[in-house]
């Protein structure tokens, strides 16, 4: 009877195997200028990730509440993730609810990872612009970033690993929330 229910086991462990959950993350980005982008990363790591998305905060979540729209946020898109990308583009480092998607990832502790976009901004010095809650938390070691042109399946894979890896001791979350767009 023993030898029945150890063989249920490994088929159950080989099902398992071979039907393993995708790690869930959230993706936050600007949805006016960046959806091509949000759109080929699904289509890129679909098989990996399962890929949370706001849907357009201002439109889903119609509060001027800041309080209302960070525990929505928290409860609604970033609850079952482990991990939130952020895509930055040319205006990310403008927009209030990319901000607050960042503070909510950094309230659960959740890891952090940027992706930079070809239609990125640079300062007058060369340097790429990113949102400065981002920005915060990658002078403190906690976030971590790439370039979408180095982008594979294992750097992925890598910065994810790395980023919910990392001490929670060196989150920055000290900025104020952001209250209008740039």
């Amino acid at each position: 009877m023993n030898s029945i229910y150890g063989n249920q086991n490994i088929n159950g462990l080989a099902a398992a195997l071979m039907h393993a959950k995708r790690r869930k993350v959230f993706v936050s980005y600007h949805h006016g200028n960046d959806q091509f982008y949000y759109d080929e990363f699904t289509r890129l790591f679909h098989d990996q990730y399962e890929a949370i998305r706001d849907n357009s905060l201002d439109r889903i979540i119609q509060s001027s509440d800041s309080e209302y729209v960070m525990r929505q946020i928290r409860e609604q898109h970033i609850n079952g993730t482990s991990c939130t990308i952020v895509l930055i583009g040319e205006k990310s480092h403008e927009r209030k609810y990319l901000d607050w998607e960042i503070k909510a990832t950094l309230d659960k502790c959740h890891g952090l990872v940027g992706i930079i976009l070809p239609e990125h901004s640079k300062n007058p010095n060369g340097e790429v612009v990113v949102p400065d809650r981002f920005f915060d938390n990658f002078k403190s070691g906690y976030a971590v970033w790439a370039y979408w042109r180095t982008l594979t399946k294992q750097e992925l894979t890598k910065l994810i690993t790395a980023a919910i890896s990392k001490s929670k001791f060196q989150i920055d979350n000290s900025r104020p929330l952001r209250q209008r767009n740039g």
